[in-house]
């Protein structure tokens, strides 16, 4: 109950000189409200009023000062609401000052110009002068003064070049302000410009033009200086002033000779230097240069009508006509088709002496007061036949391919119906935007194609589609497709096409996860992100780009541990993908590790779970065993996922010790140790049981383990035999050649060592050949081993 706003105060920046008005609106018209300025209260006054008009309640302030700044409060039947002024002191020219800035300064070149502006704002006020765009600084012949409130730029010895836009540029703390004037230098113009252009040079006429001056100097040109010398003279003739016309037609020529002319041109400010023409010659013959080709404009059985264009080059005089000839195909003779003595004034003519059915080509040739110039290229060959009929419509036109900028299409000839519809020589594709009335053709050349490719199209805009046959007797009625087109490729189903894409992902907690998904899918789809089956978070960044999305999780948390899934659906279907991203980090360890033996030769292993256990499903946990004999640690289970253990193979004597470490998918924690654990030996008395013994009978016969082998040694070479025996006791070995005994003969080195024998001749001779016996006896036996010796020489 009570009074209440509909709209209260708001706050607003007001500028010192102009007026400021604040209101605000209330439940009840009969509400009477007080006005506050930074907490006293305000009444009308000579520059202040207040003011109420039914509900509304208004405040205005006439020319705003520094004192009105401030907070300002209406308060009514105890509610009130409140807004602040802010004062704004931006610079402003003087209006009056900025007209007269305006006009345009026009001074003589070696003068001063001199411009001036009054301003108003809070300073610091930073002023500057520019002349066309570039900033002036007072050196040299500029001045620039600015003091209490005004700046003036004064600018001395001025060239014609210092001409141009004049810009003063205000700024202070609240904006910025500039005005613009225009500086005018008048200086002596330019001489005029060349080359001359040769309008008519016979026998008693001599007419040229020539270009302005580059610069005028700033002022209107009042007359051209025209002097005239005769080729071969050395005097100058003063033909006076002409006006400001830049052509001059001299009718006091002799035919043959020769003139050349000298030009000034004249301003108020002065006359500029002069420009001498080239020699020209009275009554030469310059015959006109070849006009264009005839064209064919329409084409009858009994009229051929033609039309061309006159000569770039005309000799220097007017056409006077033409002079047309024609040839039928095949053959190399022209006939004149015009009589020799009536010209053809036009540019143009209707050629009647044809006949039906032949083929003919035309020229024509330009005539000035010299005479008949060259002939142009012949024309196009024509047929004398009346014209024919415009084709019909092209048949099955439609749509082949389509992309966000191109729009393939294809159709067929239309009917050839005789003195109805002819035969189509080519056609024409026009489009037209639906938000536009005209259509636009395609190709400005006719295609004889029967398919077409409309390039440059605005994607996903809308489009009218038309083909037109045309041939020589004028283009048919047009046919459209029957709907609009839109600028898109043809739909396809949204479909992944990266070849391989991970399913699964893991991210240390504090690194941000990416995951791009590349895809392709036409009219563009919309693109879903879902966690856990709802919309992402705002703390997910989602990039969509064509044929592209990307999913970013900065600074990753634990809480963003999920299943993403991405829908990707446009009107042809949808298709969804979905990644398991894990944030992990390494474990913390498990808590204290308790030892309980339940079954002799075991412990059981039990621990406090690490605290990371309830969040990281993944979180499993490694046992390692040290004994007191081994001294190393080993792993003796892995990848147990429940808070106890029992190992086995316990041996009473040794000291064991445990650790356990929790681990997951980014690593293993630190571990947690088990206190030392012993089961005491139990103490047996020690004895030894010998086994009876057996005498061992070690005697054997001799017996050759490796038996003498065959020696070819070159002569005077050595030659080393030897062999292996066996027995016991140990037998007598007895070395013979050719069963002559060897043991006593000193040509031969015998030995013995462990039963391995061996006999060595040193120098190999001719009476060494023959056959070596190896005899071994003990009282058990005796065996024999022979080899023989061949000497080569």
């Amino acid at each position: 109950p009570g009074v209440h706003f509909h709209a209260g105060l708001s706050d607003c920046k007001a500028i010192i000189g102009e007026a400021a008005e604040m209101e605000c609106k209330v439940s009840s018209e009969e509400c009477v409200g007080i006005w506050y300025k930074d907490g006293a209260e305000i009444q009308s006054s000579e520059n202040l009023t207040i003011s109420k008009d039914g509900c509304f309640h208004r405040l205005k302030i006439h020319k705003v000062t520094e004192e009105n700044a401030g907070k300002y409060k209406f308060e009514a039947d105890g509610r009130k609401t409140e807004s602040e002024i802010v004062v704004e002191d931006p610079p402003r020219f003087d209006t009056e000052e900025l007209e007269a800035f305006k006009t345009v300064v026009t001074v003589k070149k070696g003068h001063k110009a001199t411009f001036k502006l009054s301003y108003s704002g809070r300073e610091p006020t930073k002023v500057q002068w520019y002349l066309e765009g570039v900033e002036l600084s007072s050196e040299g012949n500029i001045n620039i003064e600015t003091l209490d409130g005004s700046s003036r730029l004064l600018l001395m010895k001025l060239l014609r070049k210092d001409s141009g836009e004049i810009k003063i540029k205000l700024k202070n703390e609240f904006g910025m302000i500039e005005a613009v004037s225009q500086l005018n230098v008048l200086d002596k113009p330019t001489p005029p410009l060349g080359p001359l252009e040769i309008v008519e040079a016979s026998s008693s006429v001599i007419e040229f033009k020539w270009r302005p001056p580059k610069d005028s100097g700033g002022c209107k040109i009042q007359n051209y200086i025209l002097e005239r010398q005769q080729v071969g003279r050395n005097t100058w003739k003063k033909v006076g002033p002409i006006g400001p016309e830049a052509k001059y037609r001299d009718t006091d020529v002799d035919h043959g000779r020769r003139y050349c002319y000298r030009l000034r041109v004249e301003t108020e400010i002065g006359t500029s230097e002069l420009m001498e023409t080239e020699d020209i010659q009275a009554g030469t013959k310059a015959y006109p240069g070849p006009p264009s080709a005839p064209k064919v404009a329409s084409a009858f059985k009994d009229c051929i009508n033609l039309t061309w264009s006159p000569p770039a080059d005309t000799g220097g005089t007017s056409i006077l006509g033409y002079n047309l000839e024609k040839r039928k195909k095949g053959s190399n003779l022209w006939g004149q088709v015009n009589p020799p003595n009536e010209i053809i004034k036009d540019k143009g003519f209707a050629v009647k002496d044809v006949v039906e059915g032949l083929e003919y080509e035309f020229r024509v040739s330009a005539i000035n007061g010299s005479g008949a110039g060259e002939f142009s290229t012949p024309s196009e060959f024509v047929f004398a036949r009346d014209p024919k009929k415009p084709p019909g419509k092209v048949l099955d036109l439609k749509v082949t391919d389509s992309t966000y900028t191109t729009l393939s299409l294809s159709w067929n000839k239309p009917k050839d119906i005789k003195g109805v519809e002819d035969e189509a020589k080519g056609y024409f594709v026009e489009i037209r935007p639906a938000e536009k009335t005209d259509w636009d053709r395609c190709n400005s050349n006719a295609i004889t194609m029967t398919s077409y490719t409309v390039k440059g199209m605005k994607s996903m805009a809308m489009y009218w589609v038309r083909v037109i046959a045309t041939n020589d007797g004028g283009e048919g009625e047009p046919q459209e497709l029957a709907n609009y087109i839109l600028a898109m490729p043809p739909p396809v189903r949204p479909r992944f096409t990266d070849a391989k894409i991970k399913s699964f992902m893991i991210v240390r907690a504090g690194n941000s996860a990416r995951f791009t998904v590349n895809f392709e899918a036409s009219p563009w789809p919309e693109v879903i992100w879902l966690k856990d089956g709802v919309p992402v978070s705002k703390k997910v960044t989602i990039s969509n780009a064509e044929g592209t999305s990307q999913l970013l999780i900065p600074s990753a948390e634990r809480t963003d541990t999920g299943i993403y899934t991405i829908i990707v659906k446009n009107v042809v279907g949808q298709e969804t993908f979905s990644i398991e991203i894990r944030v992990t980090d390494e474990p913390k360890p498990p808590g204290p590790v308790e030892l309980d033996e339940n079954v002799p030769g075991t412990v059981t292993i039990s621990w406090t779970a690490s605290p990371d256990e309830k969040r990281d499903d993944r979180l499993h946990y490694m046992v390692t065993k040290r004994d007191s004999v081994k001294r190393t640690w080993h792993t003796i289970a892995d990848r147990v996922f429940n808070n106890k253990f029992t190992a086995c193979n316990i041996m009473p004597g040794r000291e064991y010790q445990f650790r356990v470490y929790a681990k997951n998918d980014m690593g293993s924690s630190k571990q947690s140790e088990s206190t030392k654990w012993l089961i005491p030996a139990k103490k047996e008395k020690f004895t030894v049981k010998m086994p009876e013994s057996k005498a061992c009978d070690l005697r054997c016969p001799p017996k050759f383990l490796v038996p003498l082998k065959m020696h070819t040694a070159p002569q005077g070479y050595e030659c080393y035999m030897t062999c292996a025996i066996k027995g016991d006791p140990t037998p007598h070995v007895t070395w013979l050649r050719n069963n002559i005994s060897l043991n006593t003969n000193t040509n031969y080195f015998i030995s013995n060592t462990c039963g391995v024998c061996s006999l060595l001749i040193l120098r190999v001779g001719s009476k060494d050949t023959g056959e070596y016996k190896v005899a071994a006896e003990n009282a058990l036996g005796r065996a024999e081993s022979s080899t023989k010796l061949t000497v080569r020489e």
